[in-house]
């Protein structure tokens, strides 16, 4: 399915062990992942798709909620304008480009576009 602009298509958890969680989700909810380096893994087949990038960071709140816009530097301007603020900046990864901001009262987003 092709993203639409400013629609939640993506959410990103933390996890500690990628091997457990891949074997954890695929057992219980039969979710299919694909594997992108020793440091993060992508799934399908879930209602939507997410993935799990490795941390040795305590989790406290591991959903990281993915937005898709097609021009991230509208989005960027518009976050930062209403009171928004930038908490990784914009970086490539396979597939696309994306940055992080945090919301007026401090909730972590992320925005992604193709590359």
């Amino acid at each position: 399915m092709k993203p639409t602009n400013n629609h939640i298509n993506y959410v990103e958890f933390k996890a500690h062990d990628l091997e457990v969680i891949k074997r954890f989700y695929t057992t219980v909810f039969g979710w299919q992942f694909t594997d992108y380096g020793e440091h993060y893994i992508a799934f399908e087949a879930s209602g939507i798709s997410g993935g799990f990038e490795k941390t040795e960071q305590p989790i406290t709140n591991g959903a990281l909620i993915v937005i898709y816009h097609d021009n991230l530097n509208v989005a960027k301007a518009k976050i930062l304008e209403l009171g928004g603020t930038l908490s990784v900046a914009i970086f490539s990864f396979p597939g696309g480009r994306r940055f992080q901001f945090l919301d007026p009262s401090g909730n972590e987003l992320s925005v992604w576009c193709h590359e």
